[in-house]
């Protein structure tokens, strides 16, 4: 994604952090890396937990989202994973997931949402992890684009990359 958007728009600032386990600092995180960016300029993109995020972000901020399988009750999803986990993009490495982080996401979750920005949730019928009815249920508000099969990891993302990039105005 991040080497589309530069070819394709070279001027638009692509910021993809990694996000600490910790809810709360991977908000703050998110807040504080973008206190300065004009809102009426940005979108913001998310997947799974990131897709949470990118929701809740989206409707603080009422900027554009897109939510590619979204969680939807991640603290009822992950608190049976509190422990230690290999991180999914290099398992040589592991965080711990405490159990504090699942109280992070249901204060997350409690909060109000102010706002219903426009969204383009991509939910995936084939989802082994996540329900999609909860996700078409909670975004059906928005764009939805129902993809049947595929997965929780979109692993056909790059057949819907034309659809994203048109929803962000990239295209």
């Amino acid at each position: 994604m991040a080497q589309r958007v530069n070819a394709l728009n070279p001027d638009v600032t692509w910021w993809c952090p990694q996000l600490p386990a910790s809810p709360a600092q991977a908000i703050d995180l998110l807040l504080q890396g973008t206190v300065d960016w004009p809102r009426g300029q940005m979108a913001i993109m998310g997947s799974s937990l990131g897709g949470f995020y990118a929701a809740w972000l989206s409707a603080h901020w009422g900027v554009p989202a897109v939510l590619i399988n979204p969680a939807v009750h991640p603290s009822r999803d992950l608190a049976r994973y509190i422990g230690e986990h290999p991180v999914w993009q290099d398992p040589a490495q592991s965080i711990f997931f405490e159990p504090t982080f699942v109280r992070e996401l249901q204060v997350l979750e409690s909060q109000p949402l102010p706002t219903r920005p426009a969204t383009l949730a991509l939910i995936a019928k084939g989802d082994e992890v996540l329900d999609w009815r909860e996700m078409l249920a909670r975004h059906q508000t928005g764009q939805v684009h129902l993809i049947e099969g595929s997965d929780h990891a979109l692993s056909d993302f790059e057949d819907h990359l034309p659809q994203i990039l048109e929803f962000l105005k990239l295209a």
